[in-house]
């Protein structure tokens, strides 16, 4: 069945990946760098460029920005099944990212975009009541969605549980915690780091699951921040300073 992605940026990762039969370009298009770059993925493989009226690509997507690829329908994504976490290649200092009910499909994808950029090994998410894999959310996530090895589970706890199994230390961000991520630690080797829904947060059984609980220090009079946004502060200002080694091999 065939499906379509939007965007250029969202369209060219899914050129890279492998699964796009057909683009479909406004007519009239302006010539800028980010069209030549998906003209040029295209044509490096062998996917044909079709000139499109813009009311044509209307009915397709919405907010296109003048570029569609209809795809094989094939998930290009390495999917994975809550038994094959346990036994997935994960490398000693391993990153994987767990949503534990993200609804929002933009929200998913800006977390996506933010995990793979930090370089995670994998992405789960929990299947009832939770956003999925839509054209919308593979926007959002600037083709990221397409690359990131991805597990969709039905529950959280016990994926975690597997997780752990396999040498994980899970980390949670919960508003309420004792501690921030200034105070603790991130721990070494293999880390899980799960960010809750974004008005209920964790399920008290995936709290409960988690090794350790850290807060985000916030000094303005919001609440909060949604959960993309709290992932990517956790990301790039706890876990991956943690992985930075200086020249001498020691941990910064």
């Amino acid at each position: 069945m065939s499906e379509v992605i939007a965007g250029r940026r969202a369209v060219l990762e899914a050129i890279r990946a492998g699964t796009v039969r057909e683009v479909l370009v406004a007519t009239g298009s302006r010539d800028t760098p980010g069209l030549r770059e998906v003209r040029a993925a295209a044509r490096a493989a062998s996917v044909p460029v079709r000139a499109t009226e813009r009311r044509d690509l209307d009915r397709l997507a919405r907010d296109h920005r003048g570029v569609v690829a209809r795809t094989s329908g094939a998930s290009p994504r390495h999917e994975l099944t809550e038994r094959e976490l346990a036994g997935f290649p994960f490398p000693p200092d391993a990153i994987v990212v767990v949503l534990d009910g993200i609804t929002d499909p933009q929200n998913l994808g800006a977390a996506a975009r933010s995990a793979e950029a930090a370089g995670a090994a994998a992405l789960v998410t929990r299947v009832p009541r939770a956003a999925g894999v839509t054209p919308a959310a593979v926007r959002a996530s600037a083709g990221a969605l397409l690359h990131l090895p991805h597990a969709r589970v039905a529950n959280v706890a016990r994926a975690l549980g597997r997780l752990q199994g396999g040498g994980f230390t899970v980390v949670g961000l919960d508003g309420d915690a004792t501690r921030t991520i200034y105070d603790e630690p991130c721990p070494e080797g293999r880390l899980a780091l799960v960010v809750g829904s974004e008005g209920e947060g964790m399920s008290r059984l995936v709290r409960d699951r988690c090794d350790v609980l850290v807060a985000l220090p916030l000094r303005g009079r919001i609440a909060s921040l949604n959960a993309s946004a709290s992932l990517a502060a956790a990301l790039y200002g706890y876990v991956l300073p943690s992985r930075i080694v200086a020249p001498d091999g020691s941990r910064r």
